[in-house]
């Protein structure tokens, strides 16, 4: 990035703490581009192997050895005199990373255990103080990538085992970063970004910080290299890509760059010498049809391996990724720089990926009857083929779209195949979440929408799937003006959206006094009593057990549950401190019986996560991003003639206890605002979609439940 414009980013910051930095375009685009990229999990754990005192540690992960079979520190130390990996080589890594078409590689800088693979000045823990082997595996690696073309990036924990005022190792990872070990965390990153060239990202792990420490963590990595991506593990979602969980293959449309780390086996990252590796083959097609799934998505996937003590790549890992190496070197164009499934459907035989005139197709497995039928789908052919083998496909084009005829002779169970279909002049697919505009009033709200995620969180335990952006398509039956006008509630009160309407943007201020009293009959509705349930192990997102239709005299959420505890005392309008273990939720239920259908705004009080459910649908669900002691929420109720049920998850992180509160005595009152009219023609499509203007950061949920956009 240029000086002035870091200089202009830094002063962004300044005006605006909860303003997020952007990288340069170019650069954010060329880490999106690569696609495939390999992941080292490497360190004084992979002399072990998985083993400790003659046996194997079945429990955890290898690479995390000293906290699942309960060594001492000083113990645990000691190991680094044993590690003299002779068959270390970063070049034959580069070049096996280069074979297998990975366009990077991510070293573990420091894991759990604070073994530095990196000469530091913080601590003699480290691989050239500490070992036997007295060579910086990090140097040697940075200085081979840049010899073989790749990419270096680095993983970093933000835990450290060994630091003397870091948190005593847990059982969940997310421990507390102190302020003295957010200082040295600061010192070891400084030495990273200044001592091995280039770096494309810094891929943190674990920890919970403040978020003033993560802020000011990211604003030294951009300092210090403008253009090293940023990993979300970094926490309080101050990341510059949103890191999926291990081994994760997201089926939903994702508003933000992110990537997927995957391992060769759930058990463990690091190397283990007793592992049941299996067939070859069949691990070849688990983890290429990942690489394809995941980047059909639009992601980018990180494949780990995990070397020997010695230094040396276990042949089965190597292999494979030779194998794959072999297929991508046949397909690459498929693969490298492409554009996401442009469809918003899922195929039975496989996954496509795109450019702007080019649909791939990879067939994971042969379709039905020998066809394949791409709905919907128009342009110019200007041919079909099989990548890599010189093979025409038949296709056919019609109304209804594109249908390709798969040869017989290929044999996609030996080998999966490519079909390239090239346009002339480009393409289009039917746009997702069509809604017909007719002559009565359109409602276009978060129930209706087509969602794009993310994720958000203070920590690694602590976070859940956001929504970043919500989309829809107008389609009118017939020409004319129409208006639209926004309404919100106090709860989207002062915030700003970004609101596209056909392609033009404009921020809207949820602001103004045009009110409206909400069309209701507060004495026709009847509030029953409060039902508890819980508390249970959870994450900020998310719900334990099916939300409609509950019977608060049956276990819940299944058999094996409790029964609803009737909370007779509790009532409306008051809040309540339930004693809660870290990491657990607990419900409230409420039945709420109205004389006919109608909305009412109730407010809801809660901690550090909420779940607002009504008749099984889910209204509302956020974080409390600055862990703020009480959280208030006001949600509008659509409640329906008769019976209904009221389901709050209320979520503790962090306390010995959570606040909960069912407030239904607040004004019923929605505020709203008229936007600029809109010339529309029968038969043509308009997106409409919205986001936050100037979001705390890429990932914050959107906080909008009672936002509804009108369109007369």
């Amino acid at each position: 990035m240029k000086q002035k414009q870091t200089i202009l980013f830094a002063l962004l910051i300044f005006a605006n703490l909860f303003a997020f930095a952007q990288h340069d375009p170019k650069a954010l685009k060329d880490w999106q581009a690569q696609k495939y990229s390999m992941f080292i999990h490497y360190g004084i754990y992979s002399v072990l192997g998985g083993v400790w005192e003659g046996k194997p540690v079945s429990k955890g992960l290898s690479e995390q050895i000293q906290a699942h079979a309960g060594i001492y520190s000083d113990t645990y130390a000691n190991v680094a005199k044993r590690f003299n990996p002779e068959k270390w080589n970063a070049d034959s890594i580069v070049s096996l990373a280069k074979k297998a078409g990975m366009r990077s590689i991510v070293i573990t800088s420091k894991h759990h255990d604070g073994f530095c693979m990196f000469k530091t000045s913080t601590t003699d823990f480290n691989v050239v103080d500490a070992t036997p082997f007295k060579r910086d595996v990090l140097k040697e690696l940075s200085e081979a990538c840049k010899r073989g073309g790749l990419r270096f990036g680095l993983y970093f924990s933000l835990i450290d085992w060994h630091f003397p005022q870091a948190s005593p190792i847990s059982s969940h990872n997310s421990d507390l970063i102190t302020p003295e070990h957010v200082e040295y965390n600061k010192r070891q990153i400084t030495e990273l970004l200044s001592n091995y060239g280039p770096v494309s990202e810094l891929w943190f792990d674990m920890g919970s910080q403040r978020e003033k420490d993560s802020r000011e963590l990211r604003d030294l990595v951009h300092k210090l290299q403008p253009d090293c991506m940023i990993g979300s593990r970094i926490g309080n979602d101050m990341g510059d890509f949103n890191v999926m969980g291990d081994n994760q293959e997201p089926d939903y449309a994702i508003g933000v760059p992110w990537q997927s780390p995957a391992s060769f086996f759930d058990e463990t990252w690091g190397y283990r010498s007793w592992q049941e590796r299996g067939s070859e083959e069949e691990k070849q097609k688990e983890k290429l049809t990942s690489l394809i799934r995941v980047v059909s998505r639009g992601g980018n996937y990180l494949l780990n391996i995990g070397p020997k003590g010695d230094g040396s790549v276990v042949p089965f890992e190597r292999d494979i990724l030779l194998n794959i190496g072999k297929w991508l070197e046949k397909n690459k164009e498929a693969i490298y720089g492409t554009d996401a499934d442009p469809f918003h459907i899922s195929f039975k035989w496989g996954s496509l990926t795109s450019r702007p005139n080019k649909i791939y197709l990879h067939l994971l497995s042969s379709p039905e009857n020998g066809t394949i039928t791409l709905p919907g789908l128009t342009g110019k052919i200007k041919g079909a083929s099989v990548l890599g083998e010189n093979k025409k496909v038949k296709y056919t084009q019609n109304a209804a779209g594109v249908t390709i005829t798969v040869r017989a002779d290929l044999d996609i169970a030996k080998e999966f195949k490519v079909i390239a279909i090239e346009f002339t002049n480009g393409y289009k697919v039917p746009p997702a979440n069509i809604i017909v505009k007719n002559a009565g009033i359109l409602t276009l709200n978060s129930h209706n929408a087509f969602k794009h995620y993310s994720n958000s969180g203070i920590d690694y335990n602590n976070r859940y799937q956001s929504t970043v952006k919500e989309s829809w398509t107008l389609s009118p039956v017939a020409s004319g003006t129409i208006t639209p006008k926004v309404y919100f509630t106090e709860n989207e009160k002062g915030k700003e959206i970004d609101l596209e309407i056909n392609g033009k943007v404009s921020t809207v201020a949820l602001s103004g006094n045009e009110t409206d009293k909400l069309d209701n009959t507060p004495s026709s509705i009847i509030w029953g009593l409060l039902y508890k349930s819980g508390s249970y192990y959870s994450g900020p997102g998310g719900v334990h057990g099916n939300l409609k239709d509950i019977d608060v005299s049956k276990p819940w959420p299944a058999n094996r549950g409790k029964v609803w505890e009737a909370m007779s005392g509790w009532k409306n309008n008051l809040t309540y401190e339930v004693s809660a273990e870290k990491e657990t939720a607990t419900y409230l239920l409420q039945e709420i019986t109205s004389e006919k259908d109608q909305s009412y705004l109730v407010g809801i009080t809660s901690g550090d996560a909420v779940t607002v459910a009504l008749n099984g649908q889910i209204l509302d669900e956020h974080n409390n991003p600055l862990k703020e002691k009480l959280m208030k929420d006001v949600i509008l109720l659509p409640l329906k003639k008769g019976k209904n049920q009221l389901v709050i998850k209320f979520y503790n992180g962090f306390q010995k206890s959570t606040t909960v509160g069912i407030a239904n005595d607040i004004a019923q009152v929605i505020y709203h605002k008229t936007l600029p009219s809109l010339q529309v023609e029968k038969g043509k499509y308009y997106p409409v979609s919205w986001k936050l203007h100037n979001p705390r950061s890429a990932h914050t949920t959107l906080g909008l439940p009672n936002v509804r956009l009108e369109f007369k």
